[in-house]
């Protein structure tokens, strides 16, 4: 247990030393390598996770003072406001949570509560650090689940203790020879001898209590945590299940390992990542803007926000792991803002939210520079997705400048969905090679400009029809 402890320590102290590294510049470099265009909410996404790590060198009087920069992201669908928020979170190794401001509604009206963008948040903080720390012991754990499955394939040497068995066990060559076994067993099992062998190990079932529990609007959290309660009240079913060897390893090393930590450790640390590191992005933030005359269901718009508001200024949430303070969330709002404005917020819910950036919507050369310079690139993921069946598929430069051409296209006659218009018009253009796939092994397709032409140009010229299917 003290060496899981130890483990926390060291792993936050070089998660530290991993953020000092993590300059400006190069966490706009690094975004590059995903996120094509959009220079300005790269910037400012990078100054507010530095500021994060600036504020842990301030001294403890003046550190808690210091309120994160929440960032304001403006711009239509498509054009990377996710991602960017995504992949930062990723690079900083911080907790994020992406949930939708639609989604929510005021006390009173039937809908998910605000505060359970919070729970969300430790609960996966909580996961990820669990995670961590069954990983740094995992090699303990696996030599723990070692003699155990050791003990099943080759039952332990009889006891001193047991008098039947008293003249075996002081039969010294015995125990040499049980010793000798079972190191041959533990070399089988290092060589995958026993890959088919089937053993029995008991599991937990994990079954919750049998009875449904209606919350009343507005709590939608309280029946998970009143299910928790019951479970733990509950006494625990061990059952057998038979299972081959290998699999049976990974069972009692997650096991082994989850005997190792410090549970009480890991809710803490993971309240404090949570509260100092976390990151929640609330998209569609446009659509809960209140307006003059709204009616029906509408009426709850300036609600959210306003309840919402304490959330985001700081306030303390009671979640099922104890208290959370998100002085110090980091909370990230986007939305196309096409019907309303930015200033159709209240004004209080405005002013937590200093950056305001604005992206641009995306051009032909941004769809180019899409589809071929990302990591992630679309060219990429479908050559490698064909090539599992041995398809060798190859895309001249004019047609990728094609597609993208189309793809510009599209979104200026139809409706402006930015770089997701690539994916339908890459699942419209290799929909045959995609069906047939199976039986063209070894075959190399090359696609060129005019390929794209002859798949795609009757959608394209059809305006009614490329609403339908692009």
């Amino acid at each position: 247990m003290e060496h899981a402890v130890e483990t926390l320590k060291t792993g936050e102290k070089s998660r530290q030393d991993f953020m000092a590294s993590l300059t400006p510049k190069k966490i706009v470099s690094e975004l590059d390598n995903f996120i094509v265009g959009q220079d300005k909410a790269k910037r400012a996404v990078a100054i507010a996770l530095r500021n994060r790590w600036r504020r842990q060198q301030l001294p403890d009087n003046m550190r808690d003072e210091v309120a994160p920069k929440n960032i304001l992201m403006i711009g239509p669908t498509g054009v990377g406001k996710t991602e960017i928020a995504r992949r930062l979170a990723k690079l900083a190794q911080s907790p994020f949570v992406k949930v939708e401001a639609s989604k929510y509604t005021e006390v009173g009206y039937v809908g998910r509560d605000v505060e359970s963008m919070v729970r969300d948040l430790v609960e996966l903080t909580k996961r990820m650090v669990q995670e961590e720390m069954e990983q740094e012991v995992q090699e303990k754990a696996r030599e723990y689940a070692e003699e155990r499955l050791l003990d099943i394939l080759l039952p332990p040497h009889p006891s001193h203790d047991s008098p039947e068995n008293r003249e075996f066990a002081s039969d010294t060559l015995g125990k040499q020879q049980y010793e000798q076994t079972r190191e041959k067993f533990r070399g089988y099992l290092h060589d995958g001898r026993f890959e088919d062998r089937l053993v029995e190990i008991e599991i937990e079932e994990k079954s919750g209590p049998m009875m449904e529990i209606i919350s009343p609007p507005g709590m939608d959290d309280m029946d998970n945590n009143i299910k928790d309660m019951l479970g733990n009240l509950m006494p625990k079913k061990i059952k057998p299940k038979k299972m081959k060897v290998p699999d049976a390893l990974k069972v009692l090393t997650k096991q082994e390992a989850e005997n190792l930590i410090d549970h009480d450790k890991v809710v803490q640390a993971a309240i404090d990542r949570a509260q100092q590191s976390g990151i929640i992005f609330i998209d569609e933030i446009d659509k809960i803007t209140g307006g003059q005359g709204m009616q029906g269901p509408d009426v709850s718009r300036e609600g959210v926000q306003r309840d919402l508001l304490p959330i985001v200024e700081g306030s303390s949430i009671n979640t099922k792991y104890g208290i959370v303070k998100t002085d110090h969330i980091l909370f990230i709002s986007a939305g196309a803002f096409h019907a309303s404005k930015p200033s159709d917020l209240i004004p209080e819910f405005q002013g937590r939210f200093p950056i305001r950036v604005e992206l641009e919507s995306l051009t032909e050369e941004d769809f180019y520079r899409i589809l071929t310079e990302p990591d992630n690139a679309l060219i990429k993921q479908y050559t490698a997705l064909l090539g599992t069946e041995d398809v060798h598929l190859k895309f001249e430069d004019d047609a990728i400048r094609e597609i993208a051409r189309m793809s510009a296209h599209v979104n200026e006659r139809t409706e402006n969905i930015g770089a997701r218009r690539l994916q339908t018009v890459m699942e419209k253009l290799l929909e045959s090679v995609s069906f047939d796939a199976s039986e063209m092994k070894n075959q190399k397709v090359d696609i060129n400009a005019d390929t794209v032409r002859d798949k795609l140009k009757d959608i394209i010229e059809n305006e009614d029809l490329s609403r339908y299917i692009l």
